[in-house]
């Protein structure tokens, strides 16, 4: 059996995309997460994160993160504190993206 072959994480990371819960808990599942928020923007290559509501559809939340690296991204993994009273989380449309250049939009 060979090793399963880790992808090349190397560079900046994003992660985004939407995750969709019961619509009465939207507001209690953005809330459950303002501490793991606040210590991931003091975390060193943090470089944004963000779990908002939608304005528009009650069930869909959005996750952003970014990243400076992989390497960082894995060194909060192993110590984020992990939210308590989180609302089950129903489905999840999130990816993660490796960005191979950036520049402003405007």
């Amino acid at each position: 059996m060979t090793p399963a072959h880790k992808p090349d994480h190397s560079g900046t990371l994003v992660i985004a995309g939407a995750v969709y819960v019961d619509p009465r808990q939207q507001r209690a599942f953005v809330d459950a997460h303002k501490d793991l928020i606040r210590a991931a923007r003091a975390f060193p290559g943090c470089l944004d994160i963000a779990v908002t509501p939608d304005p528009v559809d009650a069930a869909r939340v959005y996750l952003f993160e970014l990243w400076e690296s992989d390497e960082r991204l894995q060194e909060w993994r192993a110590m984020a504190p992990v939210p308590a009273d989180v609302p089950p989380i129903i489905r999840d449309e999130v990816q993660l993206h490796l960005i191979s250049s950036s520049g402003s939009p405007f």
